[in-house]
């Protein structure tokens, strides 16, 4: 049996805006990775809850929290529980969904966030597993499915290159599952499921080899 926590200050909960760790903390946690994953204009967000989210999201402030990450906002940050009327004033168009069937990652506490533009959409599934700590158990980039496996952190990168060999270099000693690589058109995206949080030299070497990288 593994342990998710590694400190006390994992089960004690983050400093945020409340009322619940994993209905607030976390939603804002798993809306974060959405907005950092996407780093673009988003024109609409849905939100599709299931199981405990689905059950009890009005009443856990789950709502603000997701579209607060979506913005890129803090769990403290005093502006959490205005975040929907903020997205909404800045034409921001938003649907909260409870859906009825299990969670599709098989835990209680999902969110599945769909960010959205002209360009392009991107949808996270992610959970919340207590104390603020969150997992992202699948990602669609544009139809390119990413299925990580446990908690953050994680490593997305695109480079025009094969640079996989590279990339193993740089972090392989951190690696806690083997790296994912995957196609679109001519560019590589790879995926690094990480042990611990790489040191910004790692990060910067990755940076000047790749044409995006976004560490999580």
């Amino acid at each position: 049996m593994t342990n998710r926590y590694r400190s006390v200050f994992d089960i004690i909960g983050p400093i945020m805006i409340g009322p619940s760790s994993s209905h607030t903390a976390g939603a804002v946690a798993i809306g974060h990775v959405a907005n950092r994953l996407f780093h673009a204009p988003i024109k609409t967000v849905r939100v599709r809850y299931f199981e405990s989210f689905a059950q009890t999201h009005r009443g856990h402030g789950t709502d603000y929290a997701v579209i607060a990450g979506v913005l890129g906002f803090d769990p403290a940050d005093r502006r959490v529980p205005n975040a929907v009327d903020l997205a909404r004033r800045q034409g921001i168009e938003i649907t909260f969904i409870e859906d009825q069937h299990p969670s599709p990652i098989g835990h209680p506490n999902t969110a599945a966030i769909t960010l959205e533009n002209a360009e392009k959409y991107l949808t996270v599934w992610g959970c919340s597993v207590g104390g603020g700590a969150i997992e992202i158990r699948k990602i669609d980039f544009n139809g390119l499915i990413f299925e990580p496996q446990g908690s953050l952190p994680l490593i997305y990168v695109e480079a025009e290159q094969e640079i996989g060999q590279a990339l193993d270099q740089i972090f392989g000693a951190n690696y806690r599952l083997p790296r994912v690589t995957l196609m679109r058109g001519r560019h590589h995206i790879y995926q690094l499921d990480l042990l611990d949080k790489p040191f910004p030299e790692q990060l910067e070497q990755a940076r000047r080899i790749s044409q995006d990288l976004i560490s999580l």
